[in-house]
């Protein structure tokens, strides 16, 4: 519906949907302006979808950015890569530079495409309220959050907040991490070369000196998704027990985001031997070890980026903010157990809420216009519950959603190679 109102996003398009939301670092963004969201009060399910405003899907060789003003892992994106047709068309979405020989060149802006894509998604989900069908969502909440469009949909009794990112989608790698493929890595062997370097992103995230303007962020989110399907089970809970302690207990000030822990964790793939991961009763160990990890890159200010490793994504911090969290994250480790066991109870809090919610709404008496009939004190919860239950099944797959323009109704999913 977006792409009928002014034809700007490309007719086949292909939306890389993600388990989780931007604030919980599912892509490195790191954005000042986010709002606060509770799990259980705001929201039941989180995703975050990345829409391909651009495509550069016609290259075999490695693809060459304008890094020239940026800083490493960002770059700015001239329309000249691009045909007149859509130079033409996304002008109004760019910052001009003139040229002294006279010559002028449009860089895409992320805060200008941010800004036309909070206003086309307004107006589409205004549409959809004025003519609410059966079967369709109920708008909870719209939001622009810097860069980032965020909306709770109603979907029965269940709320999903879907944190929207549009980007530029390349097929191909950058030149600028052509290097890392010369490397020896865990998945050699496991997966192929051609799945890891499928394609690549640019995501409207400027760095901390960088021009808000011009500035993206290159985004591995595809080749990530590959990636965690050679990482054992045991050593993924201990990631997710670990994000699950630090996401509030360093938030403020925000230094440490669950995309650094990541990337520390695909860093120790590459270093420990694969017999030793693959051990299936190890969790604590790798819990333990993953706090060490990033009590070492906290202490040195050094985390360099898993695919452009001259990338140190914590350079820019400050000593006293590096100390801090140092202090925080030695508490954690003299006790992990305790803090483990707290942030359970604050799930278990959230899903308790989010039951209440359900219940007091099942009482009501007024049918929603979005259910599909039959009993209102049943909500229609199977959409929700279908895509959950992808996510949730498929651990480490590449989850696409294909729309048809002309028939919005009928979405359907691609995971890896095949459709549902």
């Amino acid at each position: 519906m977006v792409q009928k109102l002014d034809q700007k996003l490309p007719v086949a398009n292909e939306y890389l949907l993600l388990s989780g939301g931007v604030r919980e670092g599912v892509v490195d963004l790191d954005l000042d302006e986010l709002n606060v969201y509770a799990r259980g009060t705001d929201y039941d399910m989180d995703f975050t979808l990345l829409v391909p405003a651009l495509k550069l899907h016609d290259r075999n060789q490695p693809v060459t950015l304008d890094m020239r003003h940026s800083a490493l892992c960002h770059s700015w994106l001239s329309l000249r890569l691009f045909d007149e047709g859509t130079i033409s068309k996304w002008k109004d979405c760019c910052t001009i530079v003139d040229h002294i020989n006279g010559a002028t060149n449009y860089f895409f802006s992320p805060t200008k495409v941010a800004d036309w894509f909070y206003d086309s998604i307004s107006i589409v989900l205004s549409e959809i309220q004025k003519k609410p069908q059966r079967g369709m969502p109920k708008v909870e909440k719209v939001e622009k959050n810097g860069t980032i469009i965020s909306t709770i949909l109603g979907v029965g009794s269940s709320r999903m907040l879907y944190d929207i990112v549009p980007v530029v989608s390349f097929k191909g790698w950058p030149a600028v991490a052509q290097s890392w493929l010369m490397e020896n890595h865990f998945w050699d062997g496991k997966i192929t070369e051609e799945e890891v370097i499928s394609g690549f992103y640019l995501v409207p995230a400027c760095s901390y000196k960088g021009k808000k303007d011009n500035e993206w962020r290159l985004s591995f989110a595809r080749s990530e998704v590959q990636l965690k399907k050679c990482i054992s089970s045991s050593l993924m809970q201990a990631y997710q027990a670990c994000k699950a302690i630090i996401i509030k207990l360093l938030s403020r000030p925000k230094a440490i985001s669950p995309y650094h822990l990541r990337s520390m964790m695909l860093w120790a793939c590459d270093r420990l031997p694969a017999n030793y991961l693959a051990q299936e009763d190890y969790a604590a160990h790798f819990l333990l070890g993953l706090i060490d990890d990033l009590q070492h890159c906290l202490v040195n200010k050094m985390c360099p980026n898993y695919f452009i490793p001259q990338c140190n994504m914590l350079e820019h911090l400050s000593e006293e903010t590096v100390m801090l969290h140092a202090r925080k994250l030695s508490s954690v480790r003299s006790d992990p157990a305790e803090h483990l066991r707290t942030a359970i109870e604050h799930v278990k809090a959230a899903n308790r809420l989010t039951l209440e919610l359900q219940r007091r709404g099942s009482t009501s008496s007024i049918p929603s216009p979005q259910s599909d009939g039959g009993d209102p004190s049943q909500p229609d919860d199977r959409l929700a519950k279908k895509l959950q239950q992808l996510v949730t099944e498929n651990p480490g797959k590449s989850i696409s959603v294909f729309i048809n323009p002309d028939d919005v109704t009928r979405p359907h999913f691609r995971i890896d190679d095949k459709f549902f």
